[in-house]
């Protein structure tokens, strides 16, 4: 009669460790595939939160400059993810933002360069 009781909450603890461990493994796969897809060039996050750009990689670290002629050696387990350059269509839609807020601006009065405005 009692595993009968506890059958239910067996099968809700295992089904959730199960899915559990899945999503972990998933992430740590996509943390090792991007270590591996790490170039010399590439920009980076590091666990830190530093900004970086990669000037030498070897199997456990990596050199990175973080201010012009400034390079440090890192593991490559400091690096969080890879910083993706700005597409045209991220400049364009940039572009449409600050067109609408200069019309919206026009047609409520005149502002300064801080977008306050001016007496």
């Amino acid at each position: 009669m009692d595993l009968v009781i506890f059958l239910p909450l067996l099968i809700v603890m295992g089904a959730f460790m199960f899915f559990a461990s899945r999503r972990q493994r998933k992430a740590m796969q996509a943390t090792i595939d991007l270590h591996n897809s790490l170039q010399v060039g590439d920009r980076v996050h590091t666990t830190s939160g530093m900004l970086a750009t990669i000037t030498g990689i070897t199997d456990d670290n990596v050199d990175l400059e973080i201010a012009p002629g400034v390079v440090t050696t890192w593991m490559k387990l400091a690096v969080r993810d890879r910083i993706e350059e700005d597409t045209d269509d991220d400049l364009e839609d940039e572009t449409a933002a600050s067109a609408g807020a200069t019309e919206l601006t026009e047609s409520t009065g005149v502002t300064d360069a801080d977008g306050f405005k001016k007496d």
